[in-house]
This record gives C-alpha cells, sequence and structure tokens, in this order.
C-alpha cells in the first residue's frame, strides 16, 4: 500500500536514539523520550497561496529532520508507527557534513 499526504503534510518515521550515553550508560526503554529526529517518508503536494498557486515543499522523502517534542499525529500504517504534521512544525532538516 502507498500513502500520499495532501497538502503540505509530512510522513515522517522516527529515527531510533542511542540505547546508550557516551559515558556507557545503558538507558532503558521506560527512561527513554521519544526522539524528536526522523526521516521523511513522503511528502504533499503543497499549500497554496491566496491566488491558488503551489507553494513548493521545502522538504522531500530521505531527508532527516528535526521536529517539536509535541508535534504531528501519531498513525500506524502496515504495522509501522509514523507521524504525520504540517511542513510548518518542522524545525529544520540535519545536513551530514560531506
Amino acid at each position: 500500500m502507498t500513502f500520499r499526504p495532501l497538502g503540505d503534510r509530512v510522513v515522517i518515521r522516527r529515527v531510533d536514539e542511542e540505547a546508550r550515553t557516551k559515558g556507557g550508560i545503558i538507558i532503558p526503554d521506560s527512561a527513554k523520550e521519544k526522539p524528536q529526529e526522523g526521516e521523511v517518508i513522503a511528502v504533499g503536494p503543497g499549500a497554496r497561496d491566496d491566488d491558488g498557486q503551489r507553494i513548493p515543499m521545502n522538504v522531500k522523502p530521505g531527508d532527516r529532520i528535526l521536529f517539536g517534542k509535541w508535534s504531528g499525529s501519531e498513525i500506524k500504517l502496515e504495522g509501522e508507527d509514523l507521524l504525520i504534521m504540517k511542513e510548518s512544525d518542522i524545525l529544520g532538516v540535519v545536513e551530514t557534513a560531506a
């Protein structure tokens, strides 16, 4: 099954954080917070401005992003936990140095 978000919505898969601190301490699942970093899975076509023109999206599938702690709506699609949020809820794109 494929899922295509509408408007300026984005589908995101959370990226798992390390279960161990830099000092080597293992963090149990019950003490972990949900990660605020994710990978863009799908994007909608973009919102429309007052004149009806499409506003292009700033993210694309495959981008790693940061988002707010309470952003988005959690959904389960084909057994996988995903998030759907508006593009405006995304704080930024994580770019790796070459």
